[in-house]
């Protein structure tokens, strides 16, 4: 119990320091919150049992690392994202709604996209509904179906690809 409190008073002494951090690092101080947030937890999951001989600098470097795997994820999202299929913004009307046109185009998108995840089988369809609209990480998805992280990951690749042959994309 001792070291608990030891771990809990060191992560609250550099806890501002390290939401500083990681906002330099993410350049969003409310995403850096939430990154500092997750590091605690992976921090004191990882010090139970365990005694290290530097545990500030092996919380900074969960931060760091949870805020540059952020990072690289958001650039390549918005690299998908700002392809010119996707671009929804130019074709606003006005009152800041999309036209009739956009909203039929991507509703009949929406809707072949539903259908091609129905397809799939259930393990696959759930893995790919977990990581794409849940917002979990591949772990996350392999201990809930009982699997290995990198069978999760083909699941999702499968279901992925599934989805863009569907859409008649390369």
């Amino acid at each position: 119990m001792r070291q608990d409190a030891a771990i809990l008073s060191l992560f609250m002494a550099h806890r501002s320091a390290l939401v500083d951090y990681a906002s330099g690092i993410v350049g969003s101080r409310a995403h850096a919150e939430d990154l500092v947030q997750e590091a605690w937890f992976r921090f004191d999951k990882a010090m139970q049992g365990r005694f290290l001989d530097e545990p500030k600098g092996y919380l900074y470097r969960i931060v760091r690392n949870l805020a540059l795997d952020g990072r690289r994820r958001m650039r390549r999202e918005r690299s998908v994202v700002t392809g010119d299929d996707f671009d929804i913004a130019a074709n606003r009307s006005s009152d800041g709604h999309p036209d009739p046109e956009t909203v039929a185009l991507y509703k009949d998108e929406f809707e072949r996209v539903t259908t091609a995840i129905a397809e799939l089988p259930e393990r696959t369809r759930i893995a790919l509904e977990m990581h794409r609209f849940g917002g979990c990480k591949l772990r996350e998805i392999a201990e809930f179906l009982g699997i290995s992280v990198p069978l999760a990951h083909i699941l999702v690749a499968e279901g992925v690809q599934h989805c863009k042959r569907r859409l008649g994309w390369p």
